[in-house]
């Protein structure tokens, strides 16, 4: 389970969305004119694991290598290629698990990556360039080595396709060969303690597979969707698969990197399967059934209600929550700033005081979610009270560029809950919006110049968020806006969000605890017209921007939380989403069939399949037919 896989997992439990590649780097490297090489990264501070360590210490190095375990996917899949994940096709899930990274990440550290593909990693005192030597071990699939120029094929090919490579990459302006198993990146300027750790993120991709031709002699074309079984360096490949129904990994027995440190005792399960369900209603039979050992669980009334079968009662089933404290999640109600309807904050405002959040946590969601007040919720990154010392410092940069109640008041939602405040806070969004030049004219808002009618379209790809959308719909109608609300399935909702074809969708973004050049993918201007990029929200504001590079460029830790929390304040205060709300545990049920480690990393959530083990014993008094034949 690399950091992708982490970030994934937490978001699953909200929407599912795409996520960053957090970035970590070590401080500068031993004085003299040959950088030294290094075992590991880390942004601040010191590597937990010295270079001779033979495994992580939340493993279990002697679990059996053996058994099944199924989970639940939804939707459908039409694509293996990573490289175009987001700009074409919908990528399969768990194929992440075909390759190999040049780093991985430490489960139980915040900010610590190890060498993988690569055996050891390097740079100068002024962090101007990056050089990662490989392991001579370090095979494809098809028993050919892993070189440089696989390196260098892939980086090109994130970065030339790929619009959040290209933001997490835009300061890379050269990668070369620099030894027989070196190859190093040149940035475009000295001193970006993150660079490192985010080109050691990359996932190396066989450049002789994809230069060459299918089975039916058709060139391959690495910018295109593809349904062939890739060629990979990782622990498992592709047994078979079926894009409406499933997809089986198997274990690879020869594996190059079993025994490398950061392996042990890590992908221990022969034979990993998604099964595909079109949706949560479909997906909760299926686990009840005992068609998938696995679920993670993403709906409050579901977890409340769901799970009342006589298997949970019988310890068959197990329900556990596992605390998140690896990121922060801001899930939101999302508008399109490329509508000329929501280029106002104040109509965006508006329609906060029109949410009721409070009856809906308590009718739909059982009582259980917190309301989100932060980009970065749930960590010390999120800002608080107000500004003061170094934030407040770099806030003042950019006075003239921001709302003024940046200084002058702590970020909260509005707050319903009983008909008095329903009623103010209406009150309060009809005057929003005609101070943005909208009035009522029989009984529905308009343009007060052109009276065009203010609709609005929500666009969702899950069955399970029309019901939230038509909670909302009511208070917004009574404002007299026009709603509607459309479900559509993923491929045709992945294209409208490529072509920025909707108005309002709910959107996950999360937070890693030492965020970086990502942030220009979520927030940056030059993202906000790249399709596929995750500036969904269409962001181009020169403040945030400016935030961003502090963040890009902090020296410290203290550095880095003050201009962190000075994004937040920005982002908040602009209104450019409504926030929804937050849990801080991942909910899972599972066949009693798994053996895990006991503590838990801290910073894994549930790390599964990653760490666990197939526990015969416990399967057979389960009833264990997932073991594989």
């Amino acid at each position: 389970m690399n950091r992708r896989s982490l970030l994934t997992s937490a978001l699953v439990a909200l929407v599912g969305q795409r996520l960053p590649f957090p970035d970590w780097i070590t401080r500068a490297g031993a004085q003299g004119t040959k950088p030294a090489w290094r075992h590991g990264l880390a942004k601040f501070g010191d590597l937990k694991y010295p270079a001779s360590f033979k495994q992580f210490d939340y493993v279990n190095a002697n679990a059996p290598k053996s058994g099944a375990a199924s989970q639940v996917a939804l939707g459908t899949f039409d694509n293996f290629n990573l490289v175009t994940a987001g700009v074409r096709g919908t990528l399969v899930q768990g194929i992440d698990q075909v390759y190999d990274t040049l780093l991985i990440q430490s489960l139980d550290e915040v900010s610590s990556t190890y060498g993988l593909l690569a055996e050891s990693v390097s740079h100068p005192d002024d962090v101007s360039s990056v050089t990662f030597r490989l392991r001579a071990e370090a095979m494809w699939q098809d028993g050919k080595p892993v070189t440089p120029d696989d390196v260098i094929f892939s980086f090109n090919a994130f970065k030339k396709v790929s619009p959040q490579a290209g933001a997490s990459y835009r300061h890379v302006v050269k990668v070369e060969k620099t030894g027989e198993r070196d190859v190093t990146f040149v940035f475009d300027g000295a001193g970006s303690r993150e660079l490192p750790q985010v080109v050691g993120q990359l996932t190396v991709l066989p450049k002789h597979w994809w230069e060459g031709t299918d089975k039916d002699g058709r060139k391959r074309n690495i910018e295109e969707t593809t349904l062939e079984m890739p060629l990979g360096s990782g622990p498992y490949k592709i047994k078979e698969f079926s894009p409406a129904h499933h997809i089986v990994y198997e274990r690879v027995k020869d594996y190059w990197g079993k025994s490398v440190n950061v392996n042990i005792g890590r992908n221990n399960i022969d034979e990993l399967r998604f099964e595909y369900c079109r949706d949560a209603a479909v997906a909760i039979e299926a686990f009840k059934g005992d068609l998938v050992d696995w679920r993670t669980e993403n709906s409050a009334k579901n977890w409340a209600t769901a799970y009342d079968f006589p298997a949970v009662a019988e310890k068959r089933v197990i329900l556990e929550e596992f605390p998140i404290t690896n990121v922060g999640v801001m899930q939101a109600f999302a508008f399109n700033l490329r509508r000329n309807k929501f280029k106002d904050p104040r109509v965006r405002q508006a329609f906060n005081y029109a949410f009721d959040y409070e009856e809906m946590n308590k009718k739909i969601f059982f009582g259980q979610y917190k309301r989100t007040s932060s980009y970065f919720e749930g960590t010390e990154l999120a800002a608080t009270g107000l500004p003061t010392g170094r934030e407040l410092e770099l806030l003042e940069t950019v006075r003239d560029k921001i709302p003024p109640e940046v200084f002058t008041k702590p970020y909260s939602n509005p707050v319903n809950g009983d008909q008095n405040a329903v009623r103010n806070n209406l009150r309060e969004a009809l005057r929003l919006l005609r101070e943005a030049g909208y009035e009522v004219r029989n009984q529905q808002v308009v343009n007060a110049k052109t009276g065009e009618p203010f609709e609005v379209e929500f666009l969702t790809n899950a069955p399970l968020f029309e019901r939230v959308f038509l909670f909302y719909k009511p208070s917004l109608e009574r404002l007299g806006i026009t709603v509607s609300v459309r479900t559509v399935d993923q491929a045709h909702y992945e294209n409208r969000l490529r072509g920025w074809d909707f108005d309002v969708i709910t959107f996950a973004w999360g937070e890693s605890l030492l965020p970086g050049n990502e942030q220009r993918g979520y927030w940056g201007s030059e993202s906000a017209d790249q399709s596929g990029s995750d500036n969904i929200l269409g962001i181009k504001n020169p403040a945030v921007d400016e935030m961003i590079t502090r963040i890009v460029r902090a020296q410290t830790r203290d550095e880095l939380v003050a201009a962190t929390k000075a994004l937040d304040r920005i982002l908040l205060w602009n209104h450019y989403v409504v926030p929804q709300w937050g849990y801080a545990k991942l909910r899972t049920a599972r066949w009693n069939r798994f053996g895990r480690p006991d503590p838990m990393p801290k910073y894994g959530m549930s790390a599964f399949p990653a760490i666990w083990w197939w526990d015969a014993e416990r399967a057979a008094k389960t009833g264990g037919k997932r073991q594989t034949q």
